[in-house]
């Protein structure tokens, strides 16, 4: 038997959402992904991140319809009250919530998908002074943590999760997760929450792909030290008995000397 609720929500879908309505989603999403929050007023007088939706979406409705100078006076005093920066050109899908919100940046030519999640300092930039698509395109469900850059025309698939301070550069498959810079894949979110709104804040559970590459190369650069019987030392460390006792923050010994090689 057929959920009447799903249809109705389905007719919904398929009509045009007015302002109010869009506007109305925004704030109802605040309370599912933000703890913190406690009431429709607190969040319609508080939050930044709604006040900066609800300039978008009124300058967005006059960008659309072909009006140029008062859409981008709307953004500029949106950026004035909230420090978030959006584009009145950009695409933005429904239930947007840009959590705390100072310092996001969103271009003109950028696409965002429904039941996104920014927090502040994020960047949705473009690598390219020429007109056309020059801006990123996020998929559904995505999360981007704090200061991340996502630049170019690249796509981000849905529900990937793109970690704090990253820099993408490349597109990012959907349900990954991706660090670093560039930013790298490193590992599927099938492991994460699955609903749409139960985001996984757990960024410091996030692997770090750099460090293991590091890590590598000293575990490599060890075991050919003992190969080719040289003992070393790390600077600061602790020296073993066999090995060089000159051995301070700032140097790195050479061993074995000349006065302790053997001589057959």
């Amino acid at each position: 038997m057929i959920n009447s609720e799903a249809i109705a929500e389905v007719e919904r879908s398929a009509k045009p959402l007015s302002l109010w309505q869009q506007v109305g989603e925004d704030i109802r999403c605040v309370f599912e992904r933000d703890p913190a929050a406690r009431t429709r007023f607190e969040i319609m007088t508080t939050y930044p991140g709604v006040h900066a939706i609800l300039l978008y979406r009124m300058g967005n409705r006059l960008w659309r319809r072909g009006w140029r100078y008062l859409p981008r006076l709307i953004s500029y005093i949106g950026r004035i009250w909230t420090s978030i920066d959006i584009h009145p050109g950009a695409t933005i899908g429904r239930r947007f919530f840009i959590d705390h919100g100072a310092g996001v940046v969103i271009g003109e030519t950028a696409e965002v998908g429904e039941d996104v999640t920014l927090y502040h300092g994020v960047t949705l930039g473009g690598v390219s002074w020429n007109k056309g698509k020059r801006h990123p395109t996020l998929g559904d469900r995505v999360v981007v943590g704090a200061g991340a850059k996502i630049l170019g025309p690249i796509e981000i698939g849905e529900q990937a999760r793109v970690g704090a301070n990253s820099v993408v550069i490349t597109p990012v498959p959907a349900g990954k997760t991706v660090v670093g810079i560039p930013g790298k894949v490193v590992k599927s979110s099938s492991s994460m929450t699955d609903g749409i709104h139960e985001i996984d804040l757990n960024h410091h559970l996030i692997p770090d792909p750099v460090a293991d590459a590091i890590g590598c190369l000293l575990e490599r650069i060890r075991l050919l030290e003992q190969e080719v019987g040289v003992h070393g030392c790390i600077p600061g460390g602790e020296a073993a008995d066999d090995e060089c006792n000159r051995c301070d923050a700032k140097l790195v010994c050479e061993p074995p000397h000349p006065e302790t090689r053997e001589v057959d």
